[in-house]
């Protein structure tokens, strides 16, 4: 493989380079909060009761109590409190969650139907006006059981706080995985708590930039597997993946359209870096920027109008807006020496990047109609933010140590949380959108 290249592409795609951390071998995955909410809503998730013999497949309270938890909008009261364990309406005593000071109560069962078919029913009760406020029964085989706690926490977190959850959906990231004999770059698929981890791709070669097709059921991503970039997308069901830029010079960032039917991408097949699209159908490029200096990073507007990106046009990376078309360009970041790797909230009202602002490169939010730009993580080597589908969370790639991870942070810096993977540098982190149908 050509080295140079790939210093290249790293320029393109990030301008400091990719961060290629050393292995960091881990027992099993941990999820640590490192910073929460001062108040967050006392919650109480008391064991659902098990009917069955042997075990179920996966403890669904135990998944809805660390979803709650870990969204740092909620404070879980310890089960060594509680006074009581109630299953259904029939034995809660509110007067004890009153006494323990929980706000909401979540209680349930789990029972086993067949060989491999479980009902899980719980309800949600508001402990001070003493009512129950949501419940659901459901029956599903014994796969389903994780993706089903993953969904319940969903119903809990909007009741509670009137705002989707999104605890069902996933996320995609690149591990990097180095031994004497060789190194190995996997790009994964996991639930958005990091379990479940599916290998989409293995190579000896660099893998770059997975970006999710709106429906969530492909990803695009810039593979080295052939000593040079290219830009694929593959369906996440059968595995089937189509090469979609190949072109002569650099291929990267690729950046899904929100119909699904175009990407835009980066490209130097006329020798600059510049920003194209490309129609997945017809195969055909259109070419959106045309400036001396490097265009890269594209991301579109939810509703499709609009495209940011970075350039070093004004001498530092920055992030710019133009047109769908590639008219009406426009510098949107003035803050800081250096911003990059923008990406819309899902409301279009804000803007996820990299900033450094004199102490080192970190995740910033940008308010497009104020243009205010806060820092809300602490750490120095920060990259690769991506939005929840609910805009209530940023995933991203930090360093810990001599490891890379990923963490997120609440969209106003206030709850923080690390996730340690089983072994490998992580890297390259992107939140799959809603529509997810596998």
């Amino acid at each position: 493989m050509n080295l140079n290249a790939v210093k290249r592409v790293q320029l393109l795609t990030l301008f400091v380079g990719l961060l290629f951390f050393s292995l960091g071998a881990r027992a099993a995955l941990e999820i640590e909060i490192t910073q929460g909410v001062e108040a967050g809503i006392p919650v109480a998730v008391v064991p659902f009761e098990w009917k069955g013999s042997g075990v179920p497949p996966h403890f669904v309270s135990d998944i809805i109590e660390a979803d709650l938890k870990r969204s740092g909008r909620f404070d879980t009261i310890p089960r060594g409190d509680f006074l009581s364990n109630p299953h259904d309406h029939t034995e809660v005593n509110y007067k004890d969650w009153r006494l323990i000071k929980a706000e909401a109560l979540v209680v349930g069962r789990v029972q086993r139907l067949g060989s491999d078919q479980y009902q899980v029913e719980f309800r949600v009760f508001d402990v001070f006006k003493s009512k129950q406020l949501t419940g659901f029964r459901y029956s599903v085989p014994g796969k389903s059981l994780r993706k089903l706690a993953h969904q319940i926490s969903d119903i809990v977190y909007q009741t509670l706080t009137g705002e989707r959850g999104a605890f069902d959906t996933r996320v995609a990231y690149v591990t990097v995985e180095r031994s004497p004999a060789r190194t190995r770059y996997l790009l994964r698929v996991a639930d958005s708590d990091g379990y479940g981890a599916v290998t989409i791709l293995e190579s000896k070669e660099p893998i770059l930039s997975p970006a999710w097709s709106p429906d969530g059921l492909r990803l695009a991503y810039v593979s080295f597997e052939q000593g040079r970039s290219m830009i694929f997308v593959q369906r996440l069901g059968d595995g089937k993946r189509e090469l979609v830029a190949s072109f002569p010079g650099l291929n990267g960032a690729p950046a899904w359209a929100p119909n699904g039917k175009m990407l835009a991408a980066v490209s130097s097949r006329e020798g600059n870096a510049e920003i194209y699209t490309i129609d997945l159908q017809t195969k055909q490029s259109r070419r959106l920027t045309n400036h001396l200096s490097i265009d890269t990073e594209p991301a579109f507007s939810p509703d499709g109008r609009s495209i940011v990106f970075t350039s070093d046009r004004a001498g530092r990376p920055q992030i710019y807006r133009m047109r769908v078309d590639g008219s009406g360009v426009e510098r949107l970041t003035f803050e800081g020496n250096y911003n990059a790797r923008a990406s819309y909230s899902p409301d279009g009202k804000r803007l996820t990047l990299v900033t450094n602002q004199g102490g080192g490169y970190r995740i910033g939010v940008f308010h497009i109609d104020s243009k205010g730009l806060f820092v809300i993580t602490d750490t120095t080597l920060d990259e690769s933010p991506s939005f929840a589908p609910n805009g209530a969370m940023i995933l991203y790639a930090t360093q810990q140590g001599n490891s890379g991870v990923l963490s997120a942070v609440s969209a106003d810096g206030r709850v923080k949380q690390v996730l340690r993977f089983q072994k490998g540098d992580v890297r390259e982190p992107a939140w799959s959108p809603y529509n997810r149908k596998l």
